[in-house]
């Protein structure tokens, strides 16, 4: 039997959200007609609202109607806008304790000397200012893997994933000591992570960002460390960056995959290029597979603060402590008033790819997002590339863009990244596996290069969400394993190294 040709979320919802696109005068509840038409992904009013009425989704509101809204109508930007209402943050009145699993799952991991766990091997380059991505670019170009010639300057180191070269535009210029010691934290976090069997740290010799202080300050060791002016120049510099990594390949192709538990996994949870079925399908069901992911005793990190503004509360009832769930709401405190410094507010976050896709505020885009992070409880709140040490749901403070929030998240600690896109994103994050999960089986069949998991099978009534969790999870055991990814059969992540810069560039 076919599925609904609308989806209602919650009973107290006065919207439904269209399946299919929907012609005029299509049944979307008794006795009500669409009087436009719906395009697929987009909200339609199952009953009259009111100008400044709350207009709910979920269950919860999304926004308030800037003009009155009669049934059928479609529900979007030219009648829906954002309000304020009271939020209870009802501190750990949800908290639960986990029913953990009694026999873990485990991966094939890589155990490094110290105990940490990898899930990739790569010889890392990371570059101290944007005055030596070229050089550092160069290094890694001489060891590329090319899927599209079939080039594999690594055929004879088969254990060895890549060398990356993590290249950024800045390091220089900076206008407080706030934005170079988020740097670093960044910076140190790739470092040490536990991905990168080597790494070289290439600078140019005169930055703010002096590659000393990187390390003492950051507590470096184990490094390879070069200046360009002081190794004279750019040929020279790249000179001993390729012949530093060909001496680490061999030691890095020595490494084994062993069994590991499945609590050494922290995976970073990303959504990007969002539609109107993020927060039905994908979302969800990758909540579904976090739950699961720490019930075996695992890690998941969400973050994006500025799309969980308004659906906070949601969260700081889940918190054991009213100290953490405090954190969080400071954070939303921040990033008004960083925003409004700015000239701008929290509701421009919305794209205009987000709109196209039927997501109307920032409130419903948020409530959608947060659904990644599953159920249980809210353990610890973090800031930007803070090493996350708690096992459980923990929400780490970054941007909305996924680049920059999903960097600050491998620099705290993440060995996998899930992302989920209901528009199509290509995003790769090395030296991390990035799987994709896709919304809707029309974009997943669309960009099946891309896109890991369809996701799509809950709207077409294949699947529940718990039992697109459960195909979530055992994909995450089997790419921790070494399994490829899409984005890593196409050589993705590299580009997408972003730390987050704050304050002006002087």
């Amino acid at each position: 039997m076919a599925p609904p040709l609308v989806i209602r979320l919650h009973p107290d919802d006065g919207v439904v959200i269209a399946r299919v696109t929907l012609p005029v005068g299509t049944p979307v509840a008794e006795g009500v007609l669409t009087t436009a038409r719906i395009p697929a992904g987009h909200k339609v009013a199952i009953r009259a609202h009111a100008e400044g009425e709350p207009i709910r989704k979920y269950g919860q509101i999304i926004g308030f109607a800037t003009a009155p809204i009669a049934p059928g109508a479609h529900v979007h930007v030219q009648n829906c806008g954002m309000g304020d209402f009271s939020k209870d943050y009802a501190w750990g009145v949800d908290a639960r304790p986990t029913d953990f699993i009694a026999s873990p799952a485990a991966f094939m991991g890589i155990r490094r000397p110290d105990g940490r766990v990898a899930t990739r091997n790569y010889i890392g380059i990371v570059t101290s200012v944007n005055c030596s991505a070229h050089v550092a670019a160069l290094v890694a170009d001489a060891f590329r893997r090319n899927p599209f010639t079939g080039q594999d300057a690594l055929a004879d180191f088969p254990n060895v994933d890549g060398v990356v070269a993590l290249t950024h535009k800045t390091g220089c210029g900076m206008s407080t000591a706030e934005a170079l010691s988020l740097l670093r934290r960044t910076l140190g976090g790739y470092a040490r992570h536990a991905n990168f069997a080597s790494v070289i740290v290439i600078g140019l010799g005169c930055e703010m960002n002096q590659i000393g202080g990187l390390v003492s300050e950051q507590a470096l060791t184990g490094l390879r460390t070069m200046n360009i002016q002081d190794m004279g120049g750019t040929r020279k510099t790249v000179a001993a960056g390729i012949a530093f990594v060909r001496e680490a390949l061999a030691d890095a192709n020595r490494v084994r995959r062993e069994s590991v538990p499945a609590s050494e996994l922290m995976v970073g949870l990303q959504c990007g290029g969002s539609d109107g079925y993020s927060g039905i399908s994908a979302n969800p069901a990758l909540g579904a597979a976090s739950d699961l992911l720490v019930r075996h005793g695992g890690t998941v990190i969400l973050s994006e603060t500025p799309e969980t503004y308004g659906a906070e509360q949601l969260f700081t009832r889940r918190a054991p402590s009213r100290e953490v769930g405090e954190k969080l709401v400071g954070l939303m405190h921040w990033w008004e008033d960083y925003t409004a410094r700015a000239g701008a507010e929290m509701n421009a976050n919305p794209s205009p790819g987000n709109k196209a896709g039927g997501l109307t505020t920032i409130l419903e885009k948020s409530l959608g997002a947060m659904a990644k992070a599953g159920s249980t409880n809210l353990v610890e709140v973090v800031n930007y590339a803070e090493p996350v040490t708690q096992k459980g749901f923990v929400f780490m403070d970054t941007p909305g863009y996924d680049p920059v929030s999903a960097t600050g998240q491998v620099a705290g600690g993440a060995n996998l990244v899930c992302f989920t896109t209901g528009r199509g994103s290509v995003f790769g994050c090395k030296p991390l596996p990035s799987i994709k999960l896709a919304t809707n089986t029309a974009m997943f069949t669309r960009m099946e290069d891309d896109m890991d998991v369809n996701c799509g099978t809950i709207l077409d009534g294949d699947e529940t969400v718990q039992q697109c969790g459960q195909r979530i999870f055992e994909t995450m055991l089997k790419v921790a394993s070494g399994e490829a990814t899409k984005s890593e059969s196409l050589d993705a992540g590299a580009a997408e190294f972003a730390p987050w810069v704050l304050g002006a560039t002087m």
